[in-house]
Parts: structure tokens; sequence; C-alpha cells
């Protein structure tokens, strides 16, 4: 019997490499994984609908929510997550040495509905007291000129965002201090190659991160797995046949992580990072599913809402193939 040939975009984890080589196979389906970088997943995607289920920047996929005729519909598998205290740099001319001093500054970021902003935005309000409507947003590219939002926003007034030049970057913007800070997915070049003149907000930012964790219990997430919503329709199975998929893939991952006798990364220190993981986060500290995530959902859907990204706030269950929500019991 023929299976459904599908085909999905995604980057290369360690987490989804099981699936790419074949070890784990989705059910009733053949699988035809490609490897992108998540930026040109996310833009042949969103842009162009180009395969059947693709790895989509979270925040992206709730905007397209809020559309009248939505393009996709997402599975709990979350193949990106990441503490985003690490991802605020400054420029060491604009004075900026704690995040109240962020209050009133020109702030870059590629796109203003990224992922990774919104975490920042909501981060830096309920932690430190800046108000996301309380600085300038300026975007564009960040080390390649000319780059603009995927999707067309349409922000309430209070919200200032403005484009930079068709020949200017951010990374060297942020150097030469044409900008006070950067919030941003990717460490920009200037981190390195000026490293007088581009700073961290949070230098030792593990602590910080670690603190953040313990206090609210959020790993946050970045990307979702999205399937085009008229294959899904057709098929609606298969959003339960790749949840399963991706979480095989997963424990195959975590397996190896596990093996002492030899390590599955060039990690000098794999043992120590996955010890001192299990003691912060837990065993499963990558969850997928909706039941473990909810609450770091609902909180990444307020900032959305707040940040005037979606025109009211979603709810988690909103975001979902039904059909992930529970599974079978013996």
């Amino acid at each position: 019997m023929s299976k459904l040939r599908l085909t999905l975009a995604c980057w290369d984890y360690d987490r989804t490499r099981a699936l790419a080589d074949g070890r784990v196979t989705p059910e009733g389906i053949d699988l035809n994984l490609i490897p992108l970088h998540v930026e040109e997943t996310f833009f042949r995607m969103l842009r162009n609908r180009e395969f059947d289920a693709a790895e989509m920047s979270l925040s992206s996929y709730s905007v397209s929510l809020m559309r009248d005729d939505p393009a996709f519909i997402a599975i709990p598998v979350f193949p990106s997550r990441f503490f985003r205290h690490s991802c605020i740099f400054v420029s060491a001319k604009s004075g900026i040495r704690e995040p109240k001093d962020l209050i009133g500054k020109r702030f870059g970021v590629p796109e203003y509905q990224m992922t990774a902003p919104v975490w920042i935005r909501g981060i830096l309000s309920d932690e430190y007291g800046v108000d996301p409507a309380s600085v300038t947003y300026m975007t564009g590219g960040e080390e390649e000129p000319g780059r603009e939002e995927k999707l067309k926003l349409n922000l309430p007034e209070r919200f200032k965002v403005v484009p930079i030049g068709p020949g200017q970057t951010l990374s060297q913007m942020l150097a030469d201090g044409e900008i006070d800070a950067l919030h941003t997915a990717r460490t920009p070049s200037t981190f390195y190659s000026r490293p007088d003149d581009v700073k961290r907000l949070f230098p030792d930012f593990v602590p910080v991160e670690k603190a953040y964790f313990r206090r609210t219990g959020i790993f946050p997430i970045m990307h979702v797995i999205a399937i085009r919503r008229s294959l899904y329709e057709a098929n609606r199975w298969i959003a339960q046949s790749l949840l399963k998929a991706f979480q095989a893939a997963q424990q195959v991952t975590y397996d190896n992580l596990a093996v002492t006798s030899a390590m599955t990364s060039m990690l000098p220190w794999q043992l120590a990072a996955v010890e001192e993981a299990r003691a912060e986060l837990g065993d499963d500290w990558w969850p997928y599913g909706f039941a473990k995530n909810r609450a770091t959902l609902d909180t990444f859907l307020r900032y959305h809402h707040e940040q005037g990204l979606s025109s009211r706030r979603l709810q988690p269950e909103e975001l979902f193939a039904p059909e992930t929500f529970e599974a079978f019991k013996i």
C-alpha cells in the first residue's frame, strides 16, 4: 500500500536527525526531510508555502492565525527553544548598563514579529519594567541589507517601528553607535569582530537565565512544526503520525546523551551539561506535547497580544491540531 509522500523543511537538529536518516519513520508517511537554515525555511514557507510541513517561527505562525483563511496548522513539537537573556546586545557608545537604561533608546531588531524579540520584549517588561512601547524599533538586515518583515503587520500607533536605510545593517549600526541596542536570534558578527564596541546586556547570562527559569518555569519556545492546512484537512491523521515520529526521534537523542562510555557531541563537558540540564529543568528538559507546555505558550501569547502582533489574545488550544491533545491509553 502506498504511503503519503510528504516534504518537510527543518534545520539539522540532533533531535530530528533520526527522522532525517530514516531510523524513525512516521506511520503512513514517506518523509522527504530537507535540512535548511531556519531563515530560509521560514521565508519560503510563509511567502510561497513551498513545503507540505515546515519548522516555523511561533510568532509568525501566531500572526498567520489572525488571517481570514489561516494557511497552516501546527503540532506541539518545538524543535527550537532558547533562553534569550544572552541575545540582548548593546553599543558601548549607548551608556546602557542595566535593563532600565533601554527605555527611550533605539532598539535594532531584524523583524519586529520575530519570536526571539517577542520573548525578549516580554521578559524585559515583566522582569525589569521596560515597556515594549517605550523604545523605537529599527528593523532591517542584521548582516545583509534589504531584509523586510516576512508578514505584513498592522501595529497599534503606540509602537514606533522604523526601517533602516537600504544599505545599512544592524550589526554595523550597533558597533558604530547608530542604534543603542539589538535584540536578535543570531549573535551579531560585530560582537566578535569589534568586542570593544558591542557588549551583552547580561555578560554572565547563564545564572540570570537559570534564575529566570526557577522563578517562572519557562524555557522559551521559539519554533513549532506547521502543516499546510489544506493537506491536514484532507489527511487529519498526519498530525498524530508526525507528532509521534518527532517524539520518537527526540527520544533517540535523549538516549544518546545519556551514554557515558563515549560522547555523541564534540562538547568536552557534555556529561556535565546533561546532568546540569536534568538538575535544573528535569529529566524531560525539552518537553513536546501540549499539556506540559501550556503555561509557556500562554505567556508567549500574552506577550504577542500586548505587543500588537495579534488583534486578540489567542488561547494555546487554538494553535494546534486537536488530534494532538490526547493519546490513547491501554
